[in-house]
């Protein structure tokens, strides 16, 4: 068993790992706002569509490989707990190489992924033009991109969130200024957008790889057998599709959100993109816990303690629930000058104060769900979170139906609470169950 398994699980364990995540997470904004700010110096407004269009496809399309994130971390988590560090170097060499590999498709059959990516969000002909030059630059970044995910979630198991706190700053940094030289300085416009994202993605892999020298401190990232082993590649692969189907269904389910406050009026989903940053903040500052309790489980599920994985749980538990509250209370005193910094809008403003009380609520509500997220992740019990996630998303679907009509955006914002509680009483269901199966 390592270091790290025998040492004792403590509050200020949980927040070693939790602090530089929220801290990481407070630069992802940051980042967006330099690069609209750029291309917006340049007087015009296709410019800023363009970078806004292209980062949104390219966002969208290297999520579906997000679950290396998740997957990496439980998985490595288990087996630095078991005290296999050759096996998490193998782990960590697969999600590199299934980076590589999809990293390769995007390239080599990218005029397809922007044909279609176009079709479905058409633009004007000036806007497409650009997005289309943004787009031919920062796929090249597509293998380097994918491979961070598995980089990330690697150091998360490792209990090495303060490597990613560093990566993360010296991403967006080195991205923010070479936006500021190519841009500003060297009159590239969109293109220099693109450029400064690539070479930050890239620079940032190698940092990242550094990061993880350990996991290459012997042979066992290039011992093969291993890395290909059928059985654990077949679990990998089981645990990844899990997530991964799990992620779709919520995420269509906040598209489902945004599609039918389309229908409620301009007015009404302006407001509810303005309450969703509300969430969006919600979910920077709840990760640093969440992602606490999948190293900390996942290494309490490898060493096969019952008694640590219900305390990592636990403790996780206890500062993201302080957590929440501190959001629902910050929310509901101070969400009137957060919307008024959001818009200028007067309508915009007016709509969103009605509706402020459920963002307000959110955090509260929310937090258990979060939380088992990162407890089931951790123990890799991804079946059952599929499976949940189903469950709660039927539960959704019928609220939608039934609240929509009757009360209109109140309604709307009724089921997606729904959704999170849900979230949190079906897995609280499968705890029980989940703990039994871990040695006492």
């Amino acid at each position: 068993m390592t270091a790290a398994s025998e040492a004792p699980i403590t509050h200020g364990r949980v927040l070693k790992i939790a602090v530089p995540i929220v801290l990481s997470n407070v630069t992802v904004p940051i980042l967006g706002a330099v690069d609209t700010g750029v291309v917006g110096q340049m007087g015009q407004a296709a410019p800023i569509g363009a970078v806004g269009i292209g980062a949104v496809i390219l966002a969208t399309v290297y999520w579906i490989f997000g679950f290396l994130r998740m997957g990496t971390t439980g998985l490595a988590a288990q087996a630095r707990g078991a005290g296999d560090m050759a096996e998490t170097g193998a782990l960590l060499m697969r999600g590199l190489i299934l980076a590589a590999l999809a990293g390769g498709v995007f390239i080599v059959f990218q005029t397809l992924l922007f044909w279609g990516a176009f079709a479905l969000a058409p633009a004007s002909a000036e806007v497409e033009t650009l997005a289309r030059e943004y787009l031919t630059i920062r796929i090249w970044g597509a293998p380097a991109t994918i491979a961070l995910y598995a980089v990330t979630g690697w150091l998360i198991a490792m209990e090495r969130t303060r490597g990613v706190f560093i990566l993360q700053i010296w991403m967006n940094g080195l991205n923010i200024l070479l936006d500021l030289w190519f841009v500003l300085g060297l009159d590239w416009g969109v293109e220099g957008v693109a450029a400064a994202t690539l070479i930050a993605e890239w620079s940032g892999l190698a940092l990242g790889l550094w990061l993880c020298r350990d996991a290459f401190g012997g042979n066992q990232w290039r011992d093969w057998g291993r890395v290909f082993d059928p059985a654990r590649l077949r679990r990998m692969l089981q645990v990844n599709g899990d997530i991964m189907v799990r992620s779709v269904l919520l995420t269509g389910s906040f598209t489902t959100f945004l599609f039918i406050g389309a229908d409620l009026g301009d007015v009404q989903l302006a407001a509810n993109q303005v309450l969703l940053q509300f969430l969006e903040i919600t979910a920077f500052a709840l990760d640093g816990f969440a992602f606490s309790a999948e190293a900390l489980v996942g290494g309490a599920v490898g060493a096969k303690s019952r008694d640590r994985m219900r305390r990592a749980a636990l403790l996780a538990s206890f500062w993201a629930l302080g957590g929440s509250v501190v959001l629902s209370l910050a929310f509901a005193f101070g969400g009137g000058t957060i919307i008024d910094v959001m818009t200028t809008s007067p309508e915009v403003r007016s709509t969103a104060r009605l509706f402020l009380f459920w963002a307000a609520l959110a955090p509260v509500l929310s937090v258990a769900s979060y939380m088992l997220d990162g407890v089931f992740i951790g123990a890799t019990w991804t079946r059952d979170m599929r499976v949940a996630m189903i469950q709660s998303v039927t539960l959704y679907v019928v609220s939608l139906l039934v609240l929509v009509p009757l009360f209109g955006n109140h309604g709307l914002w009724g089921a997606l609470m729904v959704l999170n509680v849900a979230r949190a009483a079906t897995l609280a269901l499968r705890y029980p169950r989940l703990e039994a199966s871990v040695a006492a």
